[in-house]
């Protein structure tokens, strides 16, 4: 990614004024003054016991921790006020997605240099182009979710239902489905979270929703793959083919209990999320690979992942990135974190899938090699997708549209549409060069 000479310079600006500044601390001679001391926050769970863990086995550097809530109105605005104050703590996590604004706001440092290369050739490539801007690498991801296809293989037999391996045959099902049981639906589209989903569905077909070239940032929510997209899902809700509703609602979460709702489109991640949450759904569920537009070209795009940053305030960069690299990488880091409960999310290190395979009981999948999946997914995941500058306002809007689409009210297109047009001031306003087509 390309950014504007004008954004480029003032990052280079801020980054030169903290290596001046912060010369003295950016060393790790701690002779006569005990283990150095960095901060961490996340809203991700099992920090806890990572940091515990990291702790328990380093004695040059103690990491004191604070969990934070999560999402815009929790943790990223604790950070993002912390940073224009000066104080952010010296690693942080932060989601895909929010990365690029905060590259360009310079809350997190550019970590090129600093971090090992023995660490970026472990870790997978698709994941580390998500953290890399113009050549520069602004954080080290710890996830990446490809998307998956959790379904109820008891209905699907029941009702001889085949699990779609294609788009086409996914409509198939979803209308066999509801024939068999007019109360069942293969899936929903999302109302809240939807244009997060949207964006993979998209950046699976070939979707660039952002890209630069000749220092513009190129804006195309609607481009022919989004537009082929959104016409498919278009037909779907307008057949009454999915489920409305909003994501991680109390409602959804019960049409998947009581099987209503006989499918779940998601990240990896979700097949922890589906073993806490639905426990009654123990030997009913099983996960596939996500539908294919060609099966002869398979890609992905992924829902979900996180990625750890060295902030610009931290004066302990060095070991802030030792602290990093060893939870990205160690087996004892994952471990420490699945101790703290299930969780299916892939590792962006794929090294450590047998850590984590070893450690998931699978039973509630009746005994399925989900991880061996995820690993196979993985490798499909497109590496041309980069994220905007300003997506939390994106999908705040996007979202809105498809609340008012699932009503009947204009267009799943129309939704995308609207979110690139509220977006276009919020870019410009950053001083960036902007073109829509």
């Amino acid at each position: 990614m390309r950014w504007t000479r004008k954004v480029t310079a003032a990052l280079l600006t801020i980054f030169a004024m903290l290596l001046a500044g912060c010369s003295a601390g950016d060393s790790s001679d701690t002779a006569g003054s005990g283990p150095v001391h960095i901060t961490f926050w996340s809203a991700l769970r099992g920090s806890q016991e990572v940091v515990d863990e990291f702790n328990r086995t380093h004695t040059k550097i103690k990491v004191d921790f604070e969990q934070v809530p999560s999402g815009d109105q929790g943790g990223w605005a604790k950070l993002s006020n912390a940073a224009r104050a000066g104080n952010a703590p010296d690693v942080a996590t932060i989601e895909y997605p929010q990365l690029p604004g905060y590259a360009i706001d310079g809350v997190p440092r550019d970590i090129t240099k600093l971090l090992p290369d023995s660490v970026r050739r472990k870790i997978l490539p698709q994941a580390m182009d998500l953290t890399t801007f113009d050549g520069r690498t602004y954080a080290v991801p710890v996830d990446i979710e490809p998307m998956v296809f959790l379904y109820r293989k008891d209905l699907f037999t029941k009702n001889d239902i085949p699990v779609p391996k294609t788009w086409a045959e996914f409509e198939s099902s979803a209308r066999k489905l509801k024939e068999a049981d007019p109360r069942s639906r293969i899936a929903s589209l999302f109302t809240t979270g939807g244009t997060l989903h949207m964006a993979g569905y998209s950046w699976q077909a070939g979707a660039r929703w952002y890209d630069t070239s000749g220092e513009t940032w190129h804006v195309s929510m609607d481009d022919a793959p989004t537009r082929k997209v959104t016409a498919y899902w278009q037909r779907l809700l307008d057949d009454d083919l999915v489920r409305v509703e909003p994501s991680s609602s109390q409602q959804w979460r019960a049409h998947l209990r009581s099987g209503e709702t006989a499918g779940w489109l998601a990240g990896a991640w979700a097949a922890g999320s589906m073993m806490s949450s639905t426990p009654s759904g123990k030997g009913k569920w099983a996960i596939a690979p996500f539908p294919q537009w060609d099966l002869k070209k398979p890609t992905l795009g992924t829902q979900g992942g996180s990625t750890f940053m060295v902030t610009k305030d931290s004066n302990r960069p060095k070991e802030a990135m030792e602290f990093i690299s060893w939870m990205v990488t160690s087996p004892a880091a994952l471990r420490a974190k699945l101790s703290s409960g299930v969780s299916s999310a892939y590792p962006s290190v794929p090294e450590l899938v047998s850590v984590a395979r070893k450690e998931m009981d699978t039973s509630y999948y009746s005994g399925q090699d989900i991880f061996g999946l995820f690993h196979r997914e993985a490798k499909l995941i497109d590496p041309r997708w980069k994220w905007g500058p300003r997506m939390v306002s994106t999908t705040s809007s996007g979202d809105d549209g498809l609340a008012r689409a699932g009503a009947g009210s204009g267009t799943i297109l129309d939704a995308l549409r609207e979110a690139q047009r509220r977006t276009l001031p919020d870019l410009k306003s950053l001083g960036l060069s902007v073109t829509t087509h």
